[in-house]
């Protein structure tokens, strides 16, 4: 919500925008006054809707021209002020003010004020034809947002003036409703439909008392009484045939309901919902509502907190509608309706992460993935955290890990989610182990790695849960991340994969490893293919002795045909965690159990 706004009165000359500005300020007529007066403040707690307002007053004669064009570009919105009883300064508001705003590019809502009607003769100060005159002038001129009319003599309707003046800018109707078409805006309904997705916690279609109640006290600090409910079901069902069903809100009456309520005029309703799920002035929501403020220091990382992780298990079960305990694609589609889409399109998902055998995610794989997304980019869950509807302050669903490199010196990590970067030759495996570790069967099939790829799962250490997060990125691209200081700050664990029947296989993980100064992160070596006979490495060292000489654990031997990667998915976290680990000569995994200080 804006803080300040800025009103300006311009006008023909003698229409009284000096004597309206001193009624409101004296609360009285003042006969005589200077021909402009100075900008006047209204502080916040003096005015309905709480914002500091500032009243500009303004010259019409030719030789203040150029100071009022400079008043008209400050503006947040502008009276144009006529007299009631001088027909020649209403025709002036359409044959030249509002052209001439236009001119000079201001797309600000504009209000209407007849004044001195106390002069119009009738002695009835009531106007049955304003809408007739002022209608032609709004269908023309879609930024006039409402007309009103006073008398700074008597006075009458002066506060009201600069209420509305403050209410076209605070709560403008142009973006939610067409005048000329008298129905509601495609953007308006769109986001009011999300709203009500979001609302609909059981997504049943139908917002039930508990539902309108919540919404309710989101949007306005208490429910309703059960009398105000039952009158609010009863007008909308005497209006709208479809717009209650089974004694609850449809999509269709909670439209409707908005729409009356614009129609009536009390568009503040309608934005104190629209601004409450996040939306700003031009109906798309708020760039600091999806990613508002959240430090992470250098060399921590981000994961879901409690917080986070009960909000997307509440809603895996909502979407869950056949409760199988995984989500097809069409209850994806469904959970990310109130999203700008799936986050996870462009990256394989969902053989990103676990699924049934007919390709629903699980539970625990829509954890697992959330957990990666967190960790990489957590922009991305703080905005869908928004999106789907977060009760709060998103940032409460994420935690700030320790750096680091404090943790690694105190040789003791203390972190959920661990991110492990796998390097090696061209059809090394690379991608079958990922595959593995989200129990994607094994294919025979070769496709090179051209792109970055990332899977998550969880691993069980010593009883409790941990996720590990594997990237590859492809032979192009392994030196361009070995030489990124900052994507290696992120990293926790390095993985170097190469063929154990291939006889070149060695070197380039070697020679990676030489080139680059990264002894400061724990490094596992990796021979896949030990189904197959072991070749000697045409390498200055074989990979034993190597590993040796820089005091790490010897290669660990695996067969990701036979699916024999579990112990090594463990053996990774578990170096994640206890980066010293990687320091020990560990010949067999029985070994690895009675590592000294190895934390399970």
């Amino acid at each position: 919500m804006r803080e300040e706004i800025r009103v300006l009165l311009v006008g023909d000359e003698g229409v009284g925008k000096s004597t309206l500005i001193t009624s409101l300020i004296k609360e009285t007529f003042v006969y005589h006054i200077q021909h402009v007066v100075p900008e006047v403040t209204i502080p916040p707690e003096w005015t309905r809707e709480r914002v500091t307002t500032r009243i500009v007053d303004s010259s019409s004669r030719p030789e203040n021209r150029e100071q009022l064009d400079i008043e008209v570009r400050k503006a947040d919105v502008i009276c144009i002020v006529y007299a009631a009883d001088r027909h020649d300064t209403f025709a002036r508001v359409a044959d030249f003010w509002l052209p001439h705003l236009r001119k000079l590019g201001r797309n600000v809502p504009v209000v209407l004020v007849g004044n001195k009607i106390d002069l119009r003769g009738s002695g009835d100060f009531s106007n049955d034809g304003l809408e007739d005159q002022v209608t032609p002038i709004m269908n023309e001129f879609k930024e006039v947002e409402t007309c009103v009319e006073c008398s700074a003599k008597q006075p009458l309707n002066v506060p009201e003036v600069f209420y509305f003046a403050q209410k076209a800018v605070l709560h403008p109707t142009a973006p939610l409703y067409d005048s000329r078409e008298h129905v509601m805006k495609p953007s308006c309904i769109e986001a009011l439909r999300r709203i009500f997705r979001l609302c609909d916690r059981d997504k049943d279609g139908i917002l039930n008392d508990e539902e309108i109640n919540e919404f309710q006290t989101k949007c306005f600090g208490a429910p309703l009484q059960r009398q105000e409910l039952e009158s609010v079901k009863e007008v909308v069902k005497e209006n709208e045939e479809e717009g209650v069903e089974d004694n609850g809100l449809t999509e269709t009456g909670f439209l409707f309901l908005h729409t009356l309520f614009v129609q009536r005029g009390r568009l503040e309703t309608t934005w104190t919902v629209l601004r409450r799920f996040g939306y700003g002035d031009d109906l798309s929501l708020r760039e600091e509502f999806l990613c508002p403020h959240f430090e992470v220091p250098p060399g921590c990382s981000v994961e879901l907190s409690s917080n986070g992780y009960k909000f997307f298990i509440d809603l895996f079960q909502a979407f869950d509608q056949d409760k199988d305990g995984a989500l097809r694609e069409a209850e994806l589609a469904e959970l990310f309706s109130t999203a700008s889409g799936n986050p996870w399109e462009a990256t394989g998902f969902p053989e990103t992460t676990l699924t049934d055998e007919s390709g629903a995610v699980t539970l625990q794989g829509f954890l697992a993935q959330w957990s990666m997304t967190t960790l990489l980019d957590y922009k991305t869950t703080l905005a869908y955290l928004a999106y789907l509807g977060y009760n709060g302050d998103t940032t409460t669903a994420l935690k700030v890990t320790k750096p680091r490199k404090a943790d690694r010196r105190r040789g003791r990590v203390q972190r959920n989610v661990f991110l492990c970067y796998v390097f090696g030759a061209t059809g090394a495996g690379k991608t079958s182990l990922l595959r593995s570790h989200v129990n994607k069967p094994f294919t025979e099939r070769y496709t090179p790695t051209t792109r970055s790829y990332s899977v998550v799962n969880s691993v069980e250490i010593n009883g409790v849960e941990k996720y590990l997060v594997m990237q590859e990125f492809g032979p192009k691209f392994d030196s361009e991340v070995l030489q990124n200081k900052k994507r290696l700050e992120a990293c926790d664990v390095l993985c170097f994969l190469y063929d154990s029947g291939d006889v070149n296989s060695f070197a380039y993980v070697a020679s990676l490893r030489n080139r680059f100064e990264i002894d400061n992160l724990p490094c596992v070596f990796v021979a896949t293919k030990s189904d197959t006979d072991l070749v000697t490495q045409r390498f200055e060292v074989q990979p034993d002795a190597y590993c040796r000489a820089l005091h790490l654990a010897v290669p660990i031997s695996v067969s990701i045909k036979d699916n024999v990667t579990a112990e090594l998915l463990s053996l990774l976290v578990g170096v994640a965690m206890d980066p010293y680990v990687s320091d020990f000569t560990i010949v067999s995994f029985d070994d690895l159990h009675f590592a000294p200080d190895f934390p399970f």
